[in-house]
C-alpha cells in the first residue's frame, strides 16, 4: 500500500512548549488511521500541521508524494486534503445545501454545475438530504456533526481529517455517525481520525497511533496498541 500522507520528524513549538516532538508516521491510500492521546497530547496540532493551519518548525509533511509544507490551507484543500473541526461552525444563516456549495465551489474549486452534483451526492451519503433546505443554525448536534463531515466531503478530498467528530453524541448517535464514516471509507477516501470516543474509533480504524506530550507512544494494529501496557497506563489510566 503506497503512502498518501507522510510526516517525517515533525516538530512544532510555541515558545518554550514543544507540542509535537519529532513525530513520524505514514498513512496508506484507502486506510483509516486513528489517533488517540490524552488532552493536550498534541493531536489537533498534528492536524493543523497537515491542513496548513500551522507550520512545522522542523520536519516535512508530504501528501501524494509532494512536500506540501509551503502550501496555504486553501491550496492544501484544493489538492485533496479536507478536514472537519472539533467544534462545528456552519454558516448558520445559510441552508445545509448552501453550506455544502461553499465547500464544493471554494474548497473543491468546482464550477457551479459540478458543485451542485457533488453536493446532492454528499447529501445522500451523509443522511442530510431531508435537511437540505434547513438553515444550518437550527440543526441538532448530530446533524451539525453530519454537516461538518458533509462540507469536508464536498471538497472531494483524497484525505479526510476528522477531529473528534463523535464528541458530545449519545451512544446511538455515535453508531449512526460511525456507519456514515464506514460508507465514506467504502468510497475509497483515506481517513485520519482523532477521537476520544474509543469504541467509535476502534470500529473503523485499520491502525492506531497513540501520542503523549507530543511524542509517539505506540503505533500498530488496534488490538495490540490497546493492549500495550504503557498505553493502558497513560491513556486509559489502567495498570497492566
Amino acid at each position: 500500500m503506497s503512502a498518501l500522507l507522510r510526516l517525517t520528524n515533525v516538530s512544532k513549538r510555541y515558545g518554550a512548549l514543544t507540542v509535537t516532538d519529532a513525530i513520524s508516521f505514514e498513512v496508506g491510500r484507502g486506510e483509516t488511521y486513528g489517533i488517540l492521546g490524552p488532552n493536550g497530547a498534541g493531536k489537533t496540532t498534528l492536524f493543523n500541521l497537515v491542513s496548513g493551519d500551522a507550520k512545522p518548525d522542523e520536519g516535512t509533511v508530504e501528501f501524494d508524494g509532494a512536500d506540501v509544507g509551503h502550501l496555504a490551507p486553501h491550496r492544501r484543500c484544493a489538492v485533496g486534503i479536507g478536514r472537519s473541526y472539533q467544534v462545528p461552525r456552519p454558516f448558520g444563516g445559510m441552508t445545509v445545501f448552501e453550506n455544502l456549495l461553499v465547500g464544493a465551489r471554494f474548497g473543491g474549486e468546482l464550477d457551479e454545475r459540478a458543485a451542485c452534483d457533488v453536493c446532492v451526492d454528499v447529501l445522500e451519503r451523509t443522511g442530510l438530504k431531508r435537511r437540505a433546505n434547513q438553515l444550518a443554525g437550527t440543526l441538532a448536534l448530530l446533524d451539525r456533526k453530519r454537516l461538518e463531515l458533509a462540507r469536508a466531503l464536498a471538497t472531494q478530498p483524497q484525505l479526510l481529517l476528522l477531529d473528534e467528530i463523535a464528541g458530545g453524541l449519545t451512544q446511538g448517535e455515535t453508531h449512526e455517525l460511525v456507519d456514515e464514516i464506514r460508507r465514506v471509507k467504502e468510497h475509497g477516501v483515506t481517513i485520519v481520525w482523532i477521537e476520544h470516543v474509543v469504541h467509535a474509533l476502534l470500529a473503523v480504524a485499520d491502525r492506531l497511533l497513540v501520542i503523549n506530550f507530543g511524542r509517539k507512544l505506540a503505533e500498530g494494529q488496534p488490538a495490540a496498541v490497546m493492549d500495550d501496557p504503557e498505553v493502558r497506563r497513560v491513556y486509559l489510566g489502567l495498570e497492566a
